[in-house]
């Protein structure tokens, strides 16, 4: 259910910045509001409380952001809130803006690798992932994990690659014992 929501209110506001030539602004918008949510974990809770009704979550909605923000993003959360749909709220602003990376073909890649990467290492990175993707530009995120030994794992969407020297001690194991149970079976 919580895709299907996310899917169909990300969808219709991402239709709409097409439609109107407004992709960059209400991406800027939409973030800046998931941002302020985020940071406010309190408007969270006052519109979650099952004693605060309806009509007073839509006016505190409008309060916060009329004038602040674009009106359709306004009219969206209000819509958001009538239909007791606020807990997919963020789910709905960040569909949206995998909506506007992908339209504009920026991919979002996380790299985690045994130890830190400097910035010419970042940058081969980057400019191999660009090489060999269909995005023109990449939000790069990095990570540190001292357990893969060595080698890196890359992340883009549902796409791994693992050259992990962790993952080939893995791989190696198996395949040795497969070997063993292939002789074992062999033995009189």
């Amino acid at each position: 259910m919580a895709k299907l929501v996310s899917r169909t209110y990300g969808d219709a506001l991402f239709q709409l910045a097409v439609e109107e030539n407004r992709i960059d602004t209400m991406f800027e918008e939409v973030r800046t509001v998931a941002v302020a949510l985020q940071e406010n974990p309190d408007l969270t809770r006052l519109m979650n409380h099952p004693k605060i009704d309806k009509e007073e979550k839509v006016k505190l909605i409008e309060d916060i952001f009329k004038g602040q923000v674009e009106d359709e993003l306004v009219g969206l959360m209000r819509m958001i809130v009538e239909k007791d749909h606020y807990n997919e709220i963020e789910s709905v602003f960040t569909y949206f803006m995998e909506q506007v990376k992908e339209y504009k073909n920026i991919g979002t890649a996380y790299v985690t690798s045994a130890m830190e990467l400097s910035d010419a290492q970042k940058a081969a990175v980057e400019k191999r992932l660009l090489e060999t993707t269909k995005y023109v530009k990449f939000e790069m995120h990095y990570d540190v994990d001292a357990a893969l030994i060595g080698g890196m794992v890359i992340r883009i969407k549902d796409r791994v690659v693992d050259s992990s020297i962790q993952t080939k001690l893995y791989d190696l194991t198996r395949e040795l014992s497969k070997i063993q149970l292939k002789v074992g079976e062999c033995a009189p």
